[in-house]
C-alpha cells in the first residue's frame, strides 16, 4: 500500500482524495495556490505546500512546481483528481521519469485512449460498436466532403485531442461542413495545440451513456455499471444518474461488457470511463474514453457501494482487484446535480464572490461533496463548480423527490448558483418520464 500521496488538485476532489487516503492510512500532501490558502480542507492533510499564485498556469498546471513539492515532501505518488493535469500525458511521463508514481493509467494507455482516432481503432479491434465515420484523420475539407456524401448527413467534425465540446461542429450540408471543418480545426488548435480532426455520422437526439470501469495491473477489470449523462448544456454535464432509465438488462450487460473489452484491449489500469451514444433504438456506439476519475463518480459509488477513489489508491499501490463482477450489485437509483457558481437568469454567467450564507442539505439518502463553508470566497480563476449533491433511493421516482427536497434546503448566498436551473430540470415532465437526450436542455430551456 502507498504511504504518502500528493494531491495535485483543489476543492472538492482534493478533499475527496484526502479523506480516502486517511481511511486507508495513507499520509497526504495538499498543494494549493495563494487564492486557496484559507480553505479548511487543507488542514486535513498531513502537509501543505503553496505552489504559486491564483493563476492556474503558475500553480495547479505548473508541472515543475508540483514535482518539486512531491520531492521535498517525500511523496511517493501523485493523485491528479480530474481536470488540470489528470489527463496530461507529459505530466504522467515526467512523474515516471522522476520515480514518482502517477495514480492513473500508464503513459502508453493514456496515449492510446486520449487520441480519439486511435481509441476508435482500438474499439474496432475489441469489436466495440463505433459511430460510422473516418478510419483516421481528415487531411482536407475535400476528403471530409467525400466521406459525408458516403455516410450521409448530418455529420460531426471532431478534434482528435481535448474535449468539453470544443473542436466540434455539426454539419447538415456541404456548405456547413466546409465552414465547420475550418472552424473546428481552428478552435482545436487554439484550445489544445492540435488542430487535427476526424469525421463521424451525427447521431440525432442521442443519450449520453458512460460506463465506469476499474482495472488493475494483474489482468483484472470490472465495471460499476452505467451512468446517464444526457442532461447537458453546451456539452457540459449538469445532472447525471445511474442506472440509465431506458436501458433493459440485456442491453446493459452488453454495453458494460463492451467497455471492459476496450479497457482490456488498451492494457489499462486504474479508473476509466468509457463513453457511448445511445440512439432511439437502443443501439450504442463508442465515442471516447476518459483516462481519469470523473466528476460524477459518486453516482456509481452510491448504486454499487464501492469507493472508487480507494480502488484507485489500492491499485496504484499494487493491490489486485479482489472482488468479482458478480460481487458488484446494482442497487437502487442515484442522481447527482452539479452546483455551479453561475447565474442561470443571466445566460449562466460566472458568479464568483464571498459566501455569507451556507447551509447544505442532509437527511436520508443525501450526500454533498464540497469544500465550501460559510465565509468562503469563490475565486474567478477556477472552474465554477462548487458542490455536488448526490441522492440515493430505491426507485427513480423517490430519488427525484429526494433531490428536489435537498435542493430546496441548500442555501448558498449571496452569489447566484445553478440550483434553480437544476430544480427546473428535475420538475420538467420529460425528465420525470426519462424521455430526454443530449439536446434536451438547449431545446427546452
Amino acid at each position: 500500500m502507498l504511504s504518502r500521496v500528493l494531491v495535485a488538485n483543489r476543492g472538492e476532489i482534493a478533499l475527496r482524495v484526502i479523506r480516502a487516503c486517511r481511511e486507508l492510512g495513507i499520509e497526504t500532501v495538499a498543494v494549493h495556490s495563494k487564492a486557496d490558502s484559507a480553505f479548511p480542507y487543507l488542514d486535513l492533510a498531513d502537509e501543505t505546500v503553496c505552489i504559486g499564485p491564483a493563476d492556474c498556469a503558475q500553480s495547479y498546471l505548473n508541472i515543475p512546481r508540483i514535482i518539486s513539492a512531491a520531492e521535498v515532501t517525500d511523496a511517493e505518488a501523485i493523485h491528479p483528481g480530474y481536470g488540470f493535469l489528470a489527463e496530461n500525458i507529459e505530466f504522467a511521463q515526467i512523474c515516471r521519469d522522476c520515480g514518482i508514481l502517477f495514480i492513473g493509467p500508464s503513459v502508453e494507455a493514456m496515449q492510446l485512449l486520449s487520441d480519439k482516432v486511435e481509441a476508435r481503432k482500438a474499439a474496432m479491434r475489441a469489436k466495440v460498436p463505433v459511430v460510422p465515420g473516418s478510419e483516421g484523420t481528415m487531411d482536407s475539407v475535400e476528403e471530409a466532403l467525400k466521406l459525408a456524401e458516403k455516410i450521409g448527413y448530418p455529420v460531426i467534425v471532431k478534434a482528435v485531442a481535448g474535449g468539453g465540446g470544443r473542436g466540434m461542429r455539426v454539419a447538415h450540408n456541404d456548405i456547413s461542413l466546409r465552414n465547420g471543418y475550418t472552424a473546428a480545426k481552428a478552435e482545436a488548435q487554439a484550445a489544445f495545440g492540435n488542430g487535427t480532426v476526424y469525421l463521424e455520422k451525427f447521431i440525432e437526439e442521442p443519450r449520453h451513456v458512460e460506463v465506469q470501469v476499474m482495472a488493475d495491473n494483474h489482468g483484472h477489470a470490472v465495471h460499476f455499471y452505467e451512468r446517464d449523462c444526457s442532461v447537458q448544456r453546451r456539452h457540459q454535464k449538469m445532472i447525471e444518474e445511474s442506472p440509465c432509465p431506458v436501458l433493459d438488462q440485456e442491453t446493459r450487460i452488453k454495453l458494460c461488457d463492451a467497455a471492459l473489452r476496450l479497457i482490456r484491449e488498451a492494457k489499462y489500469s486504474s479508473a476509466a470511463t468509457v463513453e457511448f451514444l445511445l440512439d432511439k433504438n437502443k443501439n450504442y456506439y463508442f465515442i471516447e474514453a476518459n483516462t481519469r476519475i470523473q466528476v460524477e463518480h459518486p453516482v456509481s459509488e452510491m448504486v454499487t457501494g464501492q469507493d472508487l477513489i480507494k480502488w484507485q489508491l489500492k491499485i496504484a499501490g499494487g493491490q489486485a482487484i479482489d472482488i468479482t463482477q458478480d460481487d458488484i450489485k446494482l442497487n437502487g437509483v442515484a442522481i447527482e446535480c452539479r452546483i455551479n457558481a453561475e447565474d442561470p437568469s443571466n445566460n449562466f454567467a460566472p458568479c464568483p464572490g464571498p459566501i455569507d450564507q451556507y447551509m447544505p442539505p442532509g437527511g436520508f439518502g443525501v450526500r454533498v461533496d464540497t469544500h465550501l463553508h460559510q465565509g468562503a470566497k469563490i475565486s474567478p480563476h477556477y472552474d465554477s463548480m462548487i458542490a455536488k449533491v448526490i441522492v440515493h433511493q430505491p426507485t427513480r421516482k423517490e430519488a427525484i423527490a429526494t433531490m428536489q427536497r435537498a435542493l430546496r434546503e441548500f442555501k448558498i448566498g449571496p452569489i447566484k448558483t445553478t440550483i434553480p436551473a437544476c430544480q427546473d430540470i428535475l420538475s420538467h415532465n420529460l425528465f420525470v418520464k426519462g424521455e430526454i437526450d443530449t439536446g434536451f436542455i438547449d431545446r427546452t430551456f
